[in-house]
C-alpha cells in the first residue's frame, strides 16, 4: 500500500468486510472472526484480508472454509459500497500474529513468575551465607579475647 488511495481503499474494505461478516453472514461456521487488516495491491485488483479466528485449529479451518464459501457474497457487498472501477478479488488469510503474541506473553508471564521465586531463593541463600560468615567472625573474635 504505497499510496494514500490504496490505504483508503484498504480501510474501506476492512470496514465493509467486518460489518458484512458480523451482520450479513448467516453461516454458522463463521464465528469468532476478527478482521485485522487488509492489504490492497497497487492496481486495486486484489486484496488480502487478514483475519484472526479464536478457538481450536479445527474451528479455525471451519471458519476459513465458511469465509471462502461466502467470498462472492462479501465481494458483492464491497462492490455495492465502494465507488471504484474494479472490485478487488478478496483472499482471506489466517493471521497467526495474535496467537503468537498470546503465546509470547504467556512465556513472559511464566518467566517472570519463576524469576522472583528464584531471586528470593538466591537472596535467602546469600543471607544464610552472610550470617554464617558473621557467626564465624564473631566466634574467631571471641576466641582471640
Amino acid at each position: 500500500m504505497s499510496s494514500r488511495r490504496t490505504a483508503k481503499v484498504a480501510s474501506s474494505i476492512r470496514e465493509i468486510v467486518s460489518s458484512t461478516i458480523l451482520f450479513g453472514l448467516k453461516d454458522p461456521r463463521v464465528k469468532n472472526v476478527t478482521v485485522l487488516g487488509v492489504e490492497v495491491a497497487d492496481d486495486l485488483r486484489t486484496a488480502k484480508v487478514y483475519i484472526s479466528v479464536m478457538g481450536e485449529p479445527n474451528v479455525q479451518a471451519l471458519s476459513m472454509h465458511g469465509l471462502n464459501s461466502a467470498r462472492g457474497f462479501i465481494q458483492s457487498k464491497v462492490a455495492d459500497q465502494l465507488q471504484i472501477r474494479y472490485t478487488p478479488v478478496l483472499t482471506f488469510v489466517l493471521d497467526q500474529g495474535v496467537k503468537k503474541s498470546i503465546a509470547a506473553s504467556e512465556l513472559l508471564r511464566d518467566a517472570l513468575k519463576d524469576s522472583p521465586e528464584d531471586a528470593s531463593a538466591e537472596a535467602d541463600e546469600e543471607m544464610e551465607t552472610e550470617e554464617a560468615a558473621d557467626e564465624e567472625i564473631e566466634e574467631s573474635t571471641d576466641d582471640d579475647e
